[in-house]
């Protein structure tokens, strides 16, 4: 045997080694891809229940937000109507209840001043003990 043939075989029994240590990761790595693939899998069987529950969950958030807005509405014309309502009395009560509470004081204050005027002059305590 020569020497080139010893380096060819020394060459082929160490590719043969390197072929066998990447093909143990490569072995663990396709497990690994099996696993992640059934992983997958059971997510997606997983989530389908999910989804339909969202779904429905949803398309009664929209029916109650369907409500909402009627009654908001509802409360939108009571406040404009109880708004009307307002200007209509203060046009049509609220001068003439201004006048008369401002007549209903001034007669108070005169008849005040009135009892005033004519009550007796009231003696104060120092002309009693003198």
């Amino acid at each position: 045997m020569s020497v080139g043939q010893i380096a060819a075989i020394i060459a082929a029994v160490a590719f043969v080694i390197l072929v066998v240590l990447l093909a143990i990761p490569l072995v663990k790595l396709g497990r690994t891809l099996d696993e992640a693939t059934i992983a997958i899998r059971k997510a997606h069987e997983g989530t389908e229940p999910l989804l339909n529950d969202a779904n429905v969950t949803l398309t009664t958030v929209n029916t109650q937000l369907e409500r909402v807005d009627g009654v908001t509405a509802s409360a939108q014309a009571v406040a404009a109507n109880t708004k009307a309502l307002t200007t209509l009395f203060t046009a049509t009560l609220g001068g003439p209840l201004v006048k008369v509470a401002a007549l209903s004081y001034g007669l108070r204050k005169a008849q005040q001043a009135r009892r005033l005027k004519n009550a007796p002059p009231k003696k104060s305590k120092r002309s009693v003990r003198a």
